[in-house]
């Protein structure tokens, strides 16, 4: 199968050099495990790294530490995994640690939203009402939290969530470790099978477009998969130069991939013709 001819940009390289100045209290390092990255309302991008721990700010072209949790467990963002923006425009992050789902008001102060109420948070998304939508690989759940905060409460359960997504008729897409892969739950929880069978290696996180086509990150396969909305699942990027794409998101019309193995994250445009062998810029 040919591959889609598009052009994956690096946004944010290996970074030791340079975020190593931009504070004194980066434990001596730059970027070293990006697992999700989300664009902000105004062009920035967080990216969530698990051995910072806590989150970078990029903007600009010049990145900085956003928040930085302590090193000690149980403590906000000592594992951040997911990250998400909400209806008002703050950055939220889910974090294992704690088993909780923070609202950032401040850069400062991370505001727990359910009290512990969730287990391992693995991908945030939001509705159009600004309700939360949270992928709990531990409870095996898809759980819903109130766009103010509150209680979590079970919207489905799902074998093994991994990523989720929610489209512009707030159907809910999640991508799973299960025999079925891919699915989509209508407003009233109805269940559709997207992918029905085991074609990714290790799939970890779910973008929707427009057309409500759909792109998923597969670590094991280095692949980023697309499966159009009446189409069969196929790779549209794979190989060189990631090694282990985890953390997606959209950012109009191109994808950024958090690749915690590379230490970075790309950029991936959604056009382009079919050629063998994707360009690297």
């Amino acid at each position: 199968m040919k591959k889609n001819r598009v052009e994956l940009s690096l946004v944010v390289g290996v970074l030791a050099c340079l975020l190593v100045t931009t504070s004194p209290s980066c434990f001596g390092q730059g970027m070293d495990y990006p697992l999700a990255v989300v664009a902000g309302p105004d062009n920035s991008l967080y990216v969530a790294d698990r051995n910072l721990p806590g989150i970078w700010k990029i903007q600009g072209g010049k990145a900085a530490i956003y928040y930085q949790g302590s090193k000690k467990f149980r403590t906000p963002l000592n594992a951040v995994r997911c990250l998400a923006i909400d209806a008002n425009g703050k950055l939220l992050a889910g974090d294992s640690s704690t088993r909780e789902v923070y609202r950032f008001d401040t850069p400062e102060t991370p505001v727990p939203m359910t009290k512990g109420g969730i287990g391992i948070p693995t991908a945030i998304a939001i509705d159009s009402k600004g309700n939360l939508f949270v992928a709990d690989l531990e409870l095996h759940c898809i759980f819903q939290v109130p766009a103010a905060g509150g209680a979590a409460t079970e919207f489905v359960k799902v074998p093994a969530p991994r990523g989720i997504a929610v489209d512009a008729q707030d159907r809910v897409w999640v991508v799973s470790h299960s025999k079925e892969p891919v699915v989509r739950f209508a407003t009233d929880k109805t269940k559709e099978v997207i992918v029905s069978e085991t074609v990714f290696q290790f799939a970890h996180q779910i973008c929707v477009d427009a057309k409500n086509d759909c792109y998923i990150t597969d670590g094991y396969a280095k692949s980023v998969w697309k499966v159009p909305a009446k189409g069969k699942p196929e790779k549209f990027f794979s190989g060189e130069p990631l090694k282990n794409p985890v953390g997606l998101a959209m950012q109009s019309e191109r994808l950024l991939i958090a690749d915690p193995h590379q230490k970075m994250i790309y950029s991936l445009p959604l056009t382009g013709e079919k050629v063998m062998q994707a360009e690297l810029k």
